[in-house]
């Protein structure tokens, strides 16, 4: 079960548009990466969002971060809220 992200803070300790990096845990497949990076393509504007993959010690897990342009509060938790629906996805950070 995701749970919608809203009403945070965001604007009070960002100023838009701004550059940030979003860490996605999820399950150790191939296609997690591909998953994250068809869900920014869709929400926002990038050609090479140039993702870092990274296994969990036990490589279950893959933390992967990519920085994605977001132009405002209800973007960033857009960006948030989509990721976490991913069936792949355990957490975004």
């Amino acid at each position: 079960m995701t749970t919608e992200v809203k009403n945070t803070r965001f604007d009070e300790f960002l100023e838009f548009p701004c550059a940030v990096n979003f860490k996605v845990l999820g399950v150790a497949v191939p296609e997690l990466v591909d998953h994250i990076v068809a869900v920014l393509q869709v929400h926002a504007k990038a050609n090479d969002y140039n993702p870092q993959v990274r296994p969990s010690s036990k490589g279950n897990y893959h933390s992967v971060t990519v920085s994605v342009t977001v132009i405002s509060k209800e973007h960033m938790e857009l960006l948030y809220t989509e990721l976490g629906r991913l069936e792949l996805v355990r957490y975004v950070i």
